[in-house]
């Protein structure tokens, strides 16, 4: 016995039994492609209107499905639309629920194109949406980076190698690092809209249509350059999303390695900052605690954007042209990306914005007199030893001030003259906080002069990724 007409599939009568219901669960992906419906949307009112201009659709018909589909944009919007999981996906539901309201003319709508050229279309949309929206984040987020390294410009503290005391450095010299890193994470997703400039639309199931479509001015209506070059990479190709997802994952590694700073930094044993109240919680049992919750939620989700990155790439690491059903589970690793990162952003610039810099346990950390070793080596390098003999030599003086207990900076000239005659001065002369500082100022270092130079760059940096956002299509929200 066929189907009846509420148990046949959508898509054609090919088929003469109903889809198993444990099978409908399975493959449908309307719990979560609905975030794509204000997408599927326009691709589908840039759809009809060609349909129109072409001929291929009368007027009248064009005017009522594009009506039909305004409509319908305007449930979504409300919260009225009457999704339906039997429908399967977003395209469905749409095109069911211009059918309810417009009659047979909505059959009209899906002339000359697949769901495959579809969602292809949205996804590049949502993609262009996505990447505005994270460099929108990484904006904020390093405006609060600028602020704070100019309001520390001389807060002094170790910098670090291998979590061990290194080298003094400005505050402002180790933030704006980070500044820089985020900088990156922005012309990546810049870089990203370049390769979602050409539109899918009307690739169709694979390889176009017999129809006579014309696919130009859908694409500039949809605010693309062009339309893509070859059918078949059109609904195949997933690359842009894994490169925002990639782009994504890099990004949250930055902000892990932010956050596991401020988890250090606001420890006990550092002592160099403290979260405001609002960024950190309490223990449920111990009422003495303060813990950097936001951070550490920061920091393990930089797991997931890597794990959906990774889950994105084996699907697609063997499928072959063209189209296949394994690319529906594109979008839930996706749009968990996008989310995340998006989230991250806002907690991060929030907590970085509102935390409390302790610039005297940071100073006193920064006057470890053994984090001026190496301006005692290059002091005997100025005077004609090669730098690894210098190296030897002052290897040899920190572990006599080690086991003597004794201050590096208190050596006199005959002191130290017992581990080389070259030197020529005593300790506390040829050893300043002051000097180390100022002395590093190759291009990149942390002398004043140098990071003032380098917040003026920024500050300009800055504006001129606010002006190319303002400049950019308007973004949907996400």
């Amino acid at each position: 016995m066929p189907p009846t007409d509420a148990q046949r599939k959508p898509w054609g009568g090919r088929f003469s039994e109903a889809t198993d219901p444990r099978v409908e669960a399975f493959s449908a992906s309307i719990g979560f492609d609905r975030a794509l419906a204000r997408y599927d949307l326009r691709v589908s009112v840039a759809h009809a209107q060609m349909l129109g201009a072409s001929g291929l659709v009368s007027e009248d018909e064009t005017a009522r499905i594009v009506a039909g589909l305004r409509e319908i944009g305007g449930e979504i919007e409300s919260g009225a639309f009457p999704f339906d999981p039997a429908l399967e996906d977003i395209h469905m539901n749409i095109e069911a629920r211009l059918r309810e309201k417009i009659g047979d003319d909505a059959g009209h709508l899906h002339t000359g194109r697949s769901r495959n050229d579809q969602v292809a279309t949205d996804l590049a949309l949502y993609l262009r949406d996505a990447a505005h929206a994270a460099r929108t984040g990484l904006l904020e987020l390093r405006r609060v980076l600028f602020q704070r390294a100019g309001e520390h410009l001389d807060t002094l503290l170790p910098g670090y190698t291998h979590l061990q005391r290194a080298q003094p450095v400005r505050l402002a010299h180790h933030w704006l690092a980070f500044e820089q890193m985020f900088m990156r994470d922005g012309e990546r997703f810049r870089d990203l809209t370049k390769r979602l400039a050409h539109s899918p639309l009307g690739a169709g199931a694979l390889a176009g249509t017999t129809l006579p479509i014309e696919r130009e001015s859908p694409a500039r209506e949809l605010g693309f350059a062009a339309p893509t070059a070859n059918s078949m990479d059109a609904v195949a190709s997933r690359d842009t999303a894994l490169e925002f997802m990639s782009a994504a994952a890099i990004c949250m590694i930055h902000l892990s390695r932010l956050a596991e700073e401020l988890v250090l930094w606001s420890s006990s044993e550092f002592g160099f900052i403290e979260l405001a109240d609002a960024y950190a919680t309490g223990s449920s049992l111990m009422p003495q605690k303060k813990n950097p919750d936001v951070p550490e939620l920061v920091r393990a989700k930089s797991g997931r954007v890597v794990g959906n990155l990774v889950t994105l790439l084996t699907v697609m690491k063997a499928l072959p042209l063209s189209y296949n059903r394994d690319l529906q589970e594109d979008k839930e690793p996706l749009f968990d990306s996008a989310a995340t990162l998006g989230a991250c952003l806002e907690v991060m610039a929030g907590a970085l914005a509102t935390l409390r810099v302790n610039a005297e346990q940071m100073a006193r950390a920064a006057d470890d007199p053994l984090l001026l070793a190496t301006d005692l080596a290059e002091a005997l390098v100025r005077r004609a030893l090669p730098f690894r003999e210098a190296h030897e030599v002052v290897g040899r003086v920190v572990a006599h001030c080690l086991e003597s207990g004794r201050d590096l900076r208190e050596l006199r000239q005959s002191e130290l003259q017992a581990f080389h005659p070259a030197f020529d001065k005593d300790a506390s002369q040829l050893l300043s906080l002051e000097h180390t500082l100022d002395a590093r100022a190759q291009p990149g270092g942390p002398a004043r002069a140098r990071v003032e130079e380098a917040l003026t760059a920024v500050r300009a940096a800055l504006a001129r990724e606010a002006e190319a956002l303002a400049k950019a299509p308007t973004a949907e929200p996400l």
